[in-house]
């Protein structure tokens, strides 16, 4: 392995732990919010349940980068 592919390693797993990293922080947010929101009205729960769904796409977008950077290694 040179050094081309271990830079390509580093950037594939910068790409999921930032966006993961990113993802935590948002759905503390949101899921502290959610559940105030729910506490004051139980009929909130199934949207805050779908907007805290929504950061993982950030999640899944860094897992796509990564499989494509690994995949020019490979």
């Amino acid at each position: 392995m040179g050094i081309g592919e271990g830079l390509v390693a580093i950037a594939a797993s910068l790409a999921i732990g930032i966006s993961a990293i990113g993802t935590a922080l948002a759905q503390t947010k949101i899921g502290t919010a959610v559940v105030g929101a729910t506490a004051e009205d139980p009929g909130f729960l199934g949207k805050g349940i779908l907007i805290l769904a929504i950061p993982e796409t950030i999640v899944v977008f860094g897992f796509a980068i990564a499989y494509l950077l690994l995949a020019k290694i490979g």
